[in-house]
């Protein structure tokens, strides 16, 4: 067991974590949740002895080893990718080493009655039972497959650390401190820059996972599949369901009843004794039942009601310019980098006061297109038509990376705000909960909540009648994700947002963007009504859907005069039976890496058979997507 006792911490006259106490047991799996700045983070890193405490402690068995996700990490970037997560190995690797080098002088030595040779033996001995307990042989194998179940292709594991960006970089920190496996796993927002298969691989390794894990994430699906528990945040207490996150919202909201119901009885009845207590003692002769009553009412055990935070972030979007009833048109867009093509032949046209979604699996170019229309990116073929007076806000997946991180908060916003918006700065940081000396903090210091929030209100300050939103709801706290959308449901522009959230999404647009094999589909209605069209449960099955767009263009289908009528007929007919072909290899490789995923794979005894299996249908799936690439060419 391990125990959180009597955490204690202050900012300044604030109370952020008030005496929290709580037992966690092994195989736990704690989501901490609460608004941005409750203090899960810093309660985090007090469990990972990162912070120290006002006052408690935290006590865990001797040798218990924990491990926590820094969001700030030092790469050696000289390294290729594998030989950098091969590091957190490097206690094992160095006992191996020691065990080679022993095992040469042993072969040399022919002292074999001396102490030292004896004791060389006894070192041999414990150094070899070390190395069971590691399981050194699968090393390397363990770290390929984690590598590869968070994104990494086989291809990319010799490629220096220096050529990724950060968030692969937080990959490879991620994977090491996998492998390391200790007790204890602390995880801060890990699915933050992470796509949906590698967020569903780490679903299921963190469900199999051996020993204990808190996280938190506010993405709730990933916080429903792996939690059995939830601690709340809340002014400063906590409240603490052995449930999933679905019925922990469920039972808080019959327990918040039951609890108002019973506080609000109980003062009634204090209310009623107090009268009476005050009517008695003025009477002689009933002081003494007074006396009594009042003992009484002083050893009641008092329901309290905790606290809730009333205080939320506040969106008001400035006045909406009007625009041209056409505000923007897509005519024939293509985009390609090098030889791979993101889409073709795009036609597309936003109207004033639509409010459109684009959904679709990574890579199909949701956010390349929305950049283009933007004018922040230019096409490969095609062009962009704005319409009149268009004024536009465009919020990019990582606006808030985006910061300048050695600038004060009032710094960002004055060198965003209009002339006519300056003075209306610090009015704007209060409705996004930054007050007081808040404005002289730098950016460098804040969480990743404070900056989501600091780059979403420097947007606001400019009017704008076209709103371009890429994932608005990363690192927002799952309470602010619903303050924004009511802020957007009341913005009265036009509107293109890119999230792949069923929850944020559902009731926001009244038009869908489907971005699939380098083509647009549209469906006219919100998320909901998507998704039932295109009979998906959710948004993870659109975009775990497998991609055959790359080297022929979107619109294969359209029939060439080049060949006969028959020949086209035919020809697609051919198309289409490769299609439901490639369909069903795609399934069994997905249930190949399923079981490939599991975390004693490797040690089962038809391991290898599997391995054989998937690398058949690998070849396979090769030479029916190749058959239909000819087959599609010709009807281009």
């Amino acid at each position: 067991m391990y125990y959180i006792r009597d955490i204690k911490v202050n900012f300044g006259e604030r109370s952020l974590l008030n005496n929290v106490s709580f037992m966690i047991s092994p195989k736990d799996r704690v989501g901490l949740i609460g608004r941005n700045g409750a203090g899960k983070s810093t309660l985090m890193k007090i469990i990972a002895s990162i912070q120290k405490p006002d006052n408690g402690k935290i006590e865990v068995p001797t040798n218990t080893t924990i491990g926590y996700l820094k969001q700030e990490f030092d790469l050696n970037e000289g390294r290729s990718i594998l030989e950098e997560t091969m590091t957190c190995h490097e206690e094992a690797l160095e006992i191996q080493r020691k065990l080679n080098h022993a095992n040469i002088q042993l072969s040399e030595r022919t002292d074999y009655n001396s102490e030292s040779y004896h004791q060389l033996v006894s070192q041999v001995s414990d150094w070899s039972s070390q190395l069971e307990h590691h399981n050194v042989n699968t090393l390397e194998v363990d770290t390929i497959k984690v590598l590869k179940g968070l994104g990494f292709e086989d291809h990319e594991l010799k490629n220096s650390v220096s050529t990724l960006s950060g968030g692969w970089k937080m990959r490879i920190e991620l994977a090491k401190l996998l492998l390391r496996q200790p007790d204890i796993l602390l995880l801060d927002e890990p699915t933050n820059h992470l796509d949906i298969e590698s967020i569903i691989w780490l679903e299921q390794y963190l469900i199999n996972y051996s020993g204990t894990i808190i996280l938190i994430s506010h993405d709730i699906l990933f916080l429903n599949n792996v939690c059995n528990r939830i601690i709340e945040i809340e002014m400063g207490f906590i409240s603490d369901y052995r449930l999933t996150y679905a019925k922990f919202v469920e039972e808080k909201g019959k327990q918040k009843s039951i609890t108002q119901a019973a506080y609000e009885n109980q003062q009634r009845d204090i209310a009623q004794k107090e009268r009476t207590i005050s009517r008695f003692m003025a009477k002689a002769t009933k002081t003494k039942m007074a006396q009594s009553m009042q003992k009484q009412l002083d050893k009641l055990e008092r329901i309290e009601i905790i606290p809730e935070q009333t205080k939320q972030m506040q969106i008001r979007f400035a006045e909406v310019p009007r625009s041209g009833r056409e505000v923007l048109k897509a005519n024939k867009v293509a985009k390609s980098f090098g030889e791979k093509k993101v889409f073709a032949d795009i036609d597309f046209t936003i109207e004033r006061g639509e409010r459109v979604a684009f959904v679709g699996q990574n890579g199909q170019g949701k956010t390349t297109f929305a950049k283009i229309l933007c004018g922040l990116l230019a096409p490969s073929h095609g062009e962009i038509v704005e319409g009149s007076n268009v004024q536009l806000s465009y919020y990019a997946q990582n606006q808030s990376d985006l910061l300048d991180l050695q600038k004060t908060i009032m710094e960002v916003m004055e060198d965003k705000a209009p002339e006519e918006m300056r003075t209306k700065i610090r009015s704007i940081l209060g409705s996004f909960l930054f007050s007081g000396d808040d404005s002289d903090k730098k950016v460098v210091v804040l969480s990743g909540g404070e900056r989501a929030r600091l780059a979403m209100a420097s947007l606001i300050m400019k009017p704008c009648n076209l709103l371009v939103l890429d994932e608005p709801t990363n690192h927002l706290d799952i309470y602010s994700k619903e303050v924004l959308k009511n802020a957007l449901k009341d913005y009265q522009g036009t509107m293109i947002v890119i999230s792949h959230d069923r929850d944020f999404l559902a009731g926001l647009t009244d038009k869908v963007v489907e971005f699939r094999n380098g083509a647009v589909y549209s469906y006219l209605g919100d998320i909901n009504y998507f998704l039932q069209k295109r009979d998906l449960e959710n948004m993870r099955a659109v975009e775990l859907q497998k991609s055959t767009f790359g080297n022929v263009t979107a619109n294969a289908s359209i029939a060439s005069s080049n060949i006969s009528y028959e020949e086209q007929k035919k020809l697609k007919k051919q198309v289409h039976q490769l299609e439901k072909e490639i369909a069903t290899i795609e399934k069994q490789l997905e249930k190949l890496q399923s079981e490939m995923s599991q975390a004693d794979f490797y040690v089962q005894a038809n391991h290898l058979d599997v391995i054989s299996k998937h690398q058949e249908l690998d070849e396979l799936l090769l030479l029916k997507m190749e058959e239909w690439e000819e087959c599609s060419e010709k009807l281009v």
